[in-house]
């Protein structure tokens, strides 16, 4: 059986729903210097080439102690990452519209989520780039909500399950830095996610293939 572990402290998860062993003041303070450490570091420069021992000696740690509690380097960006999705989470399942469930218009929530998640993206992207470069992203369970969400809104066009991630894949980190570094400003990228979620959602769709 494999066994789940909390990603903000790195310590296991009780399968049967028991609260986790309480965390040493030691190792609560080592985990606030990692953590402190590498966003620094994935803000400073290129996340990709952050490394572990660039992280244990930003914190002042052996590198024994940081693989104790994070794997890699992804497992201390999504750390970082999981406060800050999860709120996005519950105000998409319990918010106010258009992002939350009362909205009635799939188009208008769309490009509300659209708007949150450039939100996101402006804030955190050297932390999405440090977790999820490349396939990685797709194995996360921020994207599988992030899908689940789409594929709902997009129950009505005739493939659903093929637009779910065409719809994602302007939301790619590498994509939005690659936007910001030509200067195209966060307002225009939600303009133009907007046209897309109501041209996708309001215009009709091909027929599916037979």
């Amino acid at each position: 059986m494999t066994k789940r572990t909390d990603l903000l402290t790195g310590l296991p998860v009780a399968e049967d729903g028991a609260a986790r062993p309480r965390e040493r003041a030691d190792a609560a303070r080592n985990r606030a210097r990692v953590l402190a450490a590498a966003e620094e570091l994935f803000a400073a420069g290129d996340p990709a080439e952050v490394t572990m021992e660039d992280i244990a000696k930003a914190a002042g740690i052996g590198r024994g102690t940081l693989y104790r509690r994070y794997p890699d380097r992804a497992s201390i960006a999504r750390a970082l990452l999981d406060e800050h999705e999860r709120a996005l989470q519950h105000e998409i399942l319990r918010g106010a519209p258009p992002l939350g469930p009362d909205e009635d218009d799939p188009a208008e929530r769309l490009t509300a989520f659209y708007a949150a998640m450039v939100d996101l993206l402006e804030r955190h992207v050297h932390l999405l780039l440090g977790a999820e470069t490349g396939s990685a992203r797709y194995r996360t369970g921020a994207y599988g909500f992030w899908y689940t969400h789409v594929r709902v809104l997009t129950a009505d066009h005739p493939d659903p399950e093929a637009l779910a991630d065409t719809l994602l894949a302007p939301l790619a980190p590498e994509i939005y830095r690659r936007q910001r570094e030509q200067d195209i400003s966060p307002d225009r990228i939600k303009n133009a996610l907007a046209t897309l979620a109501r041209g996708v959602l309001t215009g009709g769709g091909a027929k599916p293939p037979e």
